[in-house]
């Protein structure tokens, strides 16, 4: 039986679907372990090669887990809300539930084919109202609840009531938008409206007025990483920054834990490093700077309240309310047109544009609280409106970018405070020499020869003394804004009430999608949701017209993973305590920030109301890197339409063409395929090297505009799933990024052609001994367990497919093929390549699949060297060298060497004077 790898793993993919092999339940008989993919959005092109990569190393460490005796939970679903399925179907009038569940099914179909062992029975969508009436229940707990600084958790927000009813919020401590200071007769003395205004300012889920990327093309909010250049990534728009009323999720206040609770989890220093840039943690100050002329203050942010001397002019953002205020007449003009220059970028391009200055004066004028000096008020684009209080005090010689401001504006640079052993930030801003033991301490006399540290805090000291400010800790990590303008997301389970927001009863949840004449805003400019008709609760109440975001419901779904089929609750708490968090998630670092800060912070809140028993999800997290595309390029004679090979390219004048990749093997172009593949290249000619055309290429981005994307079900109809398992980890580190190369496949398939054999004879005939493996045989297999086994511990799925080819190739050998190495090395390479690891079991005599087998332990009595290869020296000069056993008295191998023939040759009629004996290392023998 020849090795017809496509019988083979239809036969398998089958019984797996027959028998639901990969089924599993709650078994306390077992340790648990939970794998998990990062949630695929299901696009309409399918998957192409780089889509598996993550999934196949996930696949693998769930299979050797299994085999080691754990109850493994590896799941899979669907992030199917979304933008780009709205687009398509505003562009075709097909609803997006259509073309998101054909995308599914194509989805389904691919991944079944690389034989993942997925729990079927637990997938979901996220589109279906029965998962999304998760989040809509997730949604209204936020909610009802607020968060207190003092418990450092989140509680309902009855306890907030109460505290109201009895004190007012003159002792409140909660993390909350701007609220004014009232007695408890106060409170009480609000209208209904009243008080629920003040709530919304406290609660976890709440409406507030921010800036966002506006699409108006789009007619929607977009998230930062939705474009780019200021024009959305789908369908290039203009995008501008406005402010909006909007839902928000109050995420700053779990700054604190998120960036502490970094330290428990086994994740990479680098991911942890951009969690801590994201959160940012800052400690300074608040300080109030007074405007010149007026009763009006602003509000700064500084970690160096101590340079508070130097700060010779004051920033703030576009998006500042201020700016209108402060800007006089004949400045207003310039204003607003640098204003709207600023609203085409998002935040994100301005932080990355940092070192481009631009800005424009308001005319307005600050009084520096500490030296009473007159300071200019400038507007940049490099304060943000969400960081700190959306002003800065610029001190140039101190910080890099106003610096450079005040150079390109020629605004005043002043030395300031340079304490023993602390370099000037702009050493170009010192006019006089500085003395670095001595330090340097101008204008600065509560401060002078103080430590940083020390100065920062008497500097603290007196701001609060003098009422100026107060000390303030400061987090980059902003709330995240919950509302888009779309239809095809999760409804607000919200009705509004007197322009009061109220949340539906939990019973009537899910709250569904409606049905709409279209997909587009209204005439009015409402979003889509306001074409539904009767969208208002029975009593008359309008519903929400937003739509939640696509993390909506991405940010809990490992939690449903483990009870999908619970119409009662997100998770019971019997499922929770046993699966409790993710012990493996492998994903992409494109979600380094925004997924992983949502999950944790959604999980830490249900952690807060006890519906989870973790405090955080994904206890290990790998990030896969990226198979980049190999391109191929045909060279096309510059007038014509005639192609010259690559290597006869230099004597003609030619224009390089991207060529579909899947008309191309090896590099050797499929001119018949070619000239089918667009009607202009019908009657192309060629001219051929050896009477083949060689394509050129290139390692790009794998993308359909530069026709290197690469289906996998190409690569599953030549060469079989097993083969494209094995490959994508050959390529490389599974965290690395790698060029896919056609070229290298036709090995990986040789390589399992070749372990087929060890099992078969030289007529395809089924032949495996019983007989007893010897000592060389036993020393390749646990070499390999031993290998193999390390590897996947450390995720080197590269490596370990190396050891198998090394294994193979010394089996192939020895001509061996005893069961008692062939049957464990079956088991070895299950997680690798499943299809051809059952057939061959299954060939073995077992009956049960070999998901079900135990994993082979290594020996190590197996691999120790029984001998070693001695040099025999004769005066320090090797003559030749020997097999001796190991460990050997000296006496003993002295005995061996000098009755050895070669000894006899090379002493001839001399007698050895001495014989130095080096154990398990060397023999010399000393002749006169």
């Amino acid at each position: 039986m020849d090795y017809n790898f496509k019988d083979i793993e239809q036969k398998w993919q089958d019984y797996w679907r027959k028998n639901k092999t990969y089924k599993v339940d709650i078994d306390k008989n077992k340790p648990k372990y939970y794998v998990l993919d990062m949630f695929p959005y299901p696009s309409g092109a399918g998957l192409h090669v780089g889509h598996p990569l993550g999934y196949i190393a996930s696949d693998i460490y769930s299979r050797y887990k299994r085999l080691n005796g754990f109850n493994v939970l590896h799941p899979m679903g669907y992030d199917a809300f979304g933008l780009p399925a709205e687009q398509y179907a505003i562009q075709t009038g097909q609803h997006p539930a259509i073309t998101t569940d054909k995308n599914i099914k194509r989805y389904r179909e691919q991944l079944d084919k690389i034989g993942f062992s997925y729990d079927w029975d637990r997938e979901f969508r996220t589109c279906d109202p029965k998962y999304y009436k998760w989040t809509q229940w997730a949604f209204i707990k936020m909610f009802k609840h607020w968060y207190n600084n003092k418990t450092q958790k989140a509680e309902p927000i009855e306890n907030l009531i109460a505290e109201f009813e009895r004190n007012g919020n003159l002792e409140v401590d909660a993390a909350c938008s701007e609220v004014k200071k009232f007695t408890a007769a106060e409170w009480k003395a609000m209208s209904e409206k009243e008080q629920q205004e003040v709530l919304l300012a406290y609660r976890l889920a709440y409406l507030a007025d921010v800036m966002v990327n506006w699409c108006p093309a789009l007619g929607t909010v977009l998230a930062n990483d939705e474009v780019k250049e200021g024009v959305s990534i789908r369908g290039g728009h203009p995008v501008e920054q406005r402010k909006m009323r909007q839902w928000c999720l109050r995420i700053s206040a779990y700054a604190e834990r998120l960036l502490n609770d970094l330290e428990e989890l086994d994740w990479t220093d680098s991911l942890k490093e951009i969690q801590r840039n994201w959160i940012g943690k800052s400690e300074g100050a608040e300080v109030w700077f007074r405007v010149e002329g007026s009763e009006r203050k602003i509000l700064i942010f500084t970690t160096r309240p101590d340079t508070i001397y130097g700060a010779t002019f004051m920033v703030l953002a576009p998006e500042s309310e201020l700016v209108d205020e402060l800007t006089t007449p004949e400045y207003a003009e310039k204003m607003e047109q640098y204003r709207q220059e600023v609203k085409r970028k998002t935040e994100r391009e301005r932080m990355a544009e940092a070192r481009k200055v631009t800005g424009q004066f308001t005319g307005s004028y600050a009084i520096n609280p500490f030296t009473n000096e007159r300071i200019p008020i400038w507007v940049s684009e490099y304060v943000l409106a969400g960081y700190g209080t959306g002003a800065i005090m610029a001190v140039p010689a101190h910080d890099s970018r106003d610096f450079a401001f005040a150079k390109t504006f020629g605004l005043p640079i002043i030395q300031t405070v340079i304490r023993p052993g602390e370099q000037p930030t702009n050493p170009d801003s010192w006019t006089e020499s500085y003395d670095s033991k001595e330090g340097v301490v101008i204008n600065s006399p509560l401060i002078n020869g103080l430590e940083v540290k020390e100065a920062i805090s008497k500097i603290c000291e007196v701001i609060e003394s003098r009422g100026l400010g107060k000390r303030k800790i400061n987090y980059r990590l902003r709330d995240a804004i919950f509302s888009r303008q779309r239809y095809w997301g999760e409804p607000f389970p919200i009705y509004y009430k007197d322009g009061i927001p109220y949340p539906l009863d939990e019973d009537k949840l899910p709250l569904e999608l409606p049905e709409v004449d279209a997909y587009l805003p209204t005439e009015k400019g409402e979003p889509p949701l306001g074409r539904a008709k009767n969208w208002h609760t029975p009593e008359g109440y309008p519903y929400e017209l937003s739509t939640m975001p696509g993390f909506a419901g991405s940010s809990a779904y490992y939690l449903r993973y483990m009870d999908p089929h619970n119409d009662n609750a997100l998770v019971s708490p019997e499922a929770n305590q046993y699966w409790e968090n993710v012990d493996l998630y492998i994903g992409g670092t494109e979600h380094a920030v925004g997924h992983l800060i949502y999950s944790r912070y959604w999980n830490k809140f249900l952690y807060d109301l006890g519906y989870v028993c973790k405090n955080e999800p994904f206890k290990k997290l790998i990030n896969q890197g990226m198979i980049q595309g190999r391109s191929n390029f045909v060279y096309r004679i510059k007038g014509t339409n005639t192609f010259v090979s690559y290597n006869l390219k230099d004597n003609y004048d030619v224009t390089p063409i991207h060529v579909d990749v899947n008309i191309v093997s090896n590099d050797i172009l499929d001119i018949d395929a070619f000239r089918k593949w667009r009607p202009e290249f019908e009657n192309a000619e060629f001219i051929l090297e050896d009477g083949k055309y060689v394509c050129g290429w290139a390692i790009e981005k794998m993308s359909k505009s530069m026709w290197n994307v690469v289906n996998p079900d190409t690569i599953v109809e030549n060469y079989g799933a097993d083969t494209l398992r094995i490959y994508e980890m050959f390529l490389g580190p599974i965290e690395q990024s790698k060029p896919w190369d056609t070229n290298g496949i036709d090995g990986v398939h040789k390589f399992l052609r070749k372990f087929w054999r060890l099992f078969h004879n030289s007529n395809n005939e089924f032949e495996v001994s019983n007989d007893e493996p010897s000592d060389k045989e036993l020393k390749v297999l646990h070499k390999t367990i031993k290998k193999v086994t390390e590897d996947i511990e450390k995720f080197s799925f590269n490596t370990g497919v190396s050891a198998f080819m090394i294994c193979v190739n010394e089996l192939t050998d020895l001509k061996c093929n005893k069961r008692a190495i062939l049957e464990p090395l079956t088991v070895l390479i299950a997680p690798y390549a499943p299809h051809i690891a059952e057939e061959l079991w299954h060939q073995l005599g077992h009956e049960n699949s070999v998901t079900v087998a135990s994993w082979p332990e290594f020996n190590e009595k197996y691999i120790k060297e029984s001998t070693f290869t001695c040099p025999i020296s004769f005066n320090g000069k090797t003559r030749f060298t020997l097999e001796l056993p190991i460990n050997l008295k000296p006496n003993e191998v002295e005995e061996l060497v000098l009755a050895d023939e070669n000894t006899k040759k090379y002493l001839g009629d001399k007698k050895p004077v001495k014989v130095i004996v080096v154990p398990n290392k060397i023999v010399n023998i000393v002749v006169k």
